[in-house]
């Protein structure tokens, strides 16, 4: 069984389930906005899948719920924020901000964070660029989930890249990735299921493959693509962690098990066209690729879908399982 409820009526559950917790009603604000987009836009695993576990950690102090994110390193077009051990998302709405800025006063921009938790969906952080007009690439690192090309212990995230494009009288094109085969978010939701995963998905502790939700998020995960998504996880720690001090995955301990602090990574660059070709090339150019892409019968362009269940969740409310919603009551008791 499941209920409706409004966007605004939710949010306020999940704000009142992490103040309840300790965490600030700044840092509550932000946070609930972000799990509640996420399950709007169909992401269950950064949804509200993740309020127990984040509220379990502002109680143990993994993380920071009365963090001030403050800006630590500033040079022009780019920056690095300090979360001061904090849920991601004060943090990253800062990050935003002065990357919006910087690229308008220079074209391109560099933000980065240090000294974070968890940030959700990378794509949600963007759709602020994409509204200024500018295009967006973010990244972020996480607790180790991906062993190094030949090896057996995890030392990478699992990544996530994603990217904006906005468009002339148009959603903006979005795509967010994870650089394993799925994003961890669904080990989580299929372990707390009691759900078998599928083969290929995962390893075990000791490196063999698994059906075991619970056993891959001690374990590690596959890489997409063999190599070359193991390589692409290495330069997303470097973007995150060797340009921003944050600590790499392996330094930082599983979010599902009893651990430290974390101090995760982010990044955001920020493109302004007009700095480049300019806006107008750039409309042209879009466009052009992204109807040669519908020329194709079946394709559906990055992001649509999430941009469909959002509108619908607006207009009818989001759909949560009565089960979760008794838990989310019961936590902001």
């Amino acid at each position: 069984m499941e209920s409706r409820l409004p966007v605004e009526k939710l949010t306020q559950l999940v704000m009142g389930v992490l103040t309840r917790a300790g965490a600030s009603a700044a840092m509550a604000r932000a946070t609930a906005q972000s799990l509640v987009a996420a399950e709007m836009a169909g992401l269950g695993g950064h949804g509200l899948s993740r309020v127990q576990l984040y509220a379990q950690h502002v109680k143990e102090g993994r993380a920071n719920g009365t963090a001030e994110p403050r800006i630590a390193h500033d040079t022009g077009a780019a920056c690095v924020i300090d979360a001061q051990g904090g849920l991601a998302y004060l943090a990253m709405e800062l990050a935003t901000k002065e990357a919006v800025r910087r690229a308008r006063e220079f074209g391109v921009a560099y933000c980065g964070v240090m000294h974070s938790h968890h940030c959700g969906a990378m794509d949600y952080h963007l759709a602020p660029l994409a509204a200024a007009g500018l295009i967006g690439i973010g990244f972020t690192n996480s607790p180790a989930a991906i062993n190094a090309w030949g090896g057996k212990r995890p030392l990478f995230g699992t990544n996530p890249v994603a990217a904006v494009f906005p468009r002339k009288n148009a959603t903006p094109l979005t795509i967010d990735l994870s650089l394993t085969e799925v994003a961890r978010g669904k080990l989580m939701v299929a372990a707390k299921e009691g759900k078998p995963i599928p083969e290929g998905w995962a390893f075990d502790a000791d490196g063999k493959p698994t059906t075991d939700a619970k056993a891959a998020l001690t374990g590690s995960m596959a890489a997409i693509g063999g190599v070359k998504g193991v390589l692409l996880a290495l330069m997303v720690e470097l973007l995150c962690c060797a340009l921003t001090g944050a600590q790499f995955g392996f330094e930082n301990d599983s979010f599902f098990e009893p651990g430290r602090p974390a101090s995760i990574g982010h990044a955001l660059l920020a493109i302004d066209a007009s700095a480049l070709a300019g806006c107008d090339a750039y409309e042209e150019r879009i466009e052009t690729l992204l109807a040669a892409m519908l020329e194709d019968d079946g394709v559906r362009l990055p992001g649509d879908r999430r941009h469909k269940l959002i509108a619908e969740a607006r207009a009818a409310g989001i759909a949560v399982a009565d089960t979760m919603l008794e838990q989310l009551r019961a936590l902001a008791a």
